[in-house]
């Protein structure tokens, strides 16, 4: 998350799904809400959580346009969306940069994740750090599963019932 000394923007907009909405810092977006509020309720939660930060719908026309698409069932690429990630050396900056890997469609398990990283031992400490993410969509770890196919958890507004329904929808549309 950005440090609060930093200038942030925020914004929210309408998707098929719902209202979605967004804060970046200078380093790149370091909150994203999957739909779950009405839009007022949305604003709100974003102005008081970020009381220094200014609306500003243009410094979120690509991630409004890609998530757009996404919840119209259109399959997206949110890699060229910076955000705002925990370091790169440390474990969850390093759990979240390969979660961003997961192809659209596609889902792994947790066990997977952490052999991928190099820490076949850290399945659980892999899920906790996916708990902390708090850009869920951009960085997609709704598409980490029990290796036994179980949804997991999921820690964004919505929980494992829209973890579900997103898995769903890329499954149907994945090419």
């Amino acid at each position: 998350m950005a440090k609060k000394s930093e200038s942030q923007v925020w914004s929210a907009w309408a998707t098929a799904w719902g209202p979605v909405g967004a804060v970046a810092s200078e380093r790149g977006v370091c909150r994203f809400i999957l739909p779950h509020y009405t839009m007022r309720d949305l604003e709100q939660l974003l102005a008081w959580e970020h009381k220094d930060a200014v609306r500003d719908d243009s410094a979120f026309s690509d991630l409004t346009i890609l998530s757009r698409e996404y919840f119209n069932g259109k399959m997206v690429d949110f890699s060229g969306i910076c955000c705002d990630l925990p370091a790169e050396g440390s474990f969850s900056g390093v759990v979240l940069r390969a979660c961003r890997e997961v192809p659209y469609g596609k889902t792994v398990g947790y066990l997977a994740l952490a052999k991928q990283i190099g820490r076949e031992d850290a399945a659980r400490a892999v899920a906790t750090a996916l708990s902390k993410n708090h850009v869920p969509l951009i960085i997609p770890c709704h598409r980490v599963i029990y290796s036994g196919g179980g949804m997991g958890g999921f820690t964004a507004e919505g929980g494992v019932d829209l973890k579900k329904r997103m898995i769903d929808l890329e499954r149907r549309n994945a090419g």
